[in-house]
């Protein structure tokens, strides 16, 4: 009998992990056949990337899709180690015959940097200030590197991109017309159509001058506080050749919610405040990417029916509508002001 309920329990873990456990497990094995010391821990941290833990060290174990991607990885985070850019991981050989490779999968080994108590948030504005002056130094650094990896890396086409975006929007709006009012959604449009005209009319600004390596996704997530209180940038996943703007873009775009849609505060940055003199700029600022995003992410995943899920994407559409509506003012106004 106590056989026959350990079995069952067995069985339902692995179902409702859908079949998680299992594939841990399995993976563990796998590790232990091929690295050259004994693993005590294998921990989750997000999909295909775990904690891994011995008596002596601890690495991030991190999967990749394509063994291209592992070793353009791997190069990477060398060259801006060499470059002086030490604010990061580096990746460690210790396969005894490399590369590691399960369940259709590459993975490499990483530094593990010791986290803070204090975690990175864009709540507070000496880590809003401290993630961009990172990142200044990370573009400062992969400027060097734009000759060398030009031909590896993507180039990074902002208008594209959003057009894209705008179009599966469009295409998700019979779900998205249930849970937020049309004079929402008909205003969400009309700030992306006049941002895209914009960036259109001042393509230079993404297009020509200054190249550098972007990051591609400065989520908070992406910053770590070390133990030592030092600020690190991961994950290189989304890296492109473009303009630092892209990256500046995506920053303003995640710290705005944080400081309640000043345009005002945002020009107190001394990053942006040069950015905040093109009209490009002040345009692309207008197109609601984040609210796009997260709408094509749950109706993707078809979560929308998730009371968890949905709450913050409401809260980002319709919560900060009115805030946001004053910000798209204040954006066209200084168009305004240098049209004049």
């Amino acid at each position: 009998m106590e056989c026959q309920e350990a079995l069952t329990k067995a069985v339902n873990t692995t179902v409702n992990n859908g079949g998680d456990d299992l594939v841990q497990n399995r993976l563990l094995s796998y590790l232990q056949d091929q690295l050259p010391f004994k693993i005590e821990e294998l921990k989750p941290i997000r999909k295909k990337v775990y904690l891994l833990r011995t008596q002596e060290r601890a690495f991030v174990l991190k999967g990749f899709s394509s063994y291209h991607r592992l070793k353009l990885q791997e190069a990477f985070t060398s060259s801006l180690m060499n470059e002086g850019f030490a604010k990061t991981y580096i990746f460690y050989e210790v396969a005894k015959e490399p590369p590691l490779f399960f369940d259709r999968t590459y993975f490499g080994c990483l530094e593990y940097i010791p986290p803070s108590e204090e975690v990175f948030t864009y709540f507070l504005k000496s880590d809003r200030l401290e993630g961009l002056n990172l990142l200044k130094n990370f573009h400062d650094t992969t400027e060097k590197l734009v000759s060398r990896y030009q031909t590896v890396v993507p180039a990074y086409r902002q208008a594209d991109k959003w057009r894209e975006r705008a179009t599966l929007f469009l295409n998700n709006l019979p779900v998205i017309r249930y849970f937020v009012q049309k004079e929402i959604i008909n205003e969400l449009l009309a700030w992306a159509d006049w941002a895209l005209k914009g960036i259109e009319e001042d393509a230079w600004l993404f297009q020509s001058g200054r190249k550098v390596i972007l990051h591609g996704d400065v989520a908070h997530h992406n910053f770590l506080r070390a133990k030592d209180q030092s600020l690190y940038l991961l994950d290189f996943d989304l890296i492109a050749v473009g303009t630092p703007h892209s990256d500046y873009l995506q920053y303003a775009n995640r710290i705005l919610p944080f400081m309640k849609w000043s345009f005002d505060d945002l020009g107190k940055y001394s990053i942006f405040k040069s950015n905040l003199e093109e009209k490009g700029f002040l345009h692309a600022l207008a197109f609601p990417t984040d609210i796009f995003r997260e709408w094509n992410r749950v109706i993707r995943d078809r979560t929308y029916l998730d009371s968890v899920k949905i709450r913050p994407v409401l809260d980002l559409t319709v919560g900060q509508f009115a805030e946001r509506q004053r910000f798209i003012k204040a954006l066209k106004y200084a168009v305004n002001e240098i049209n004049k």
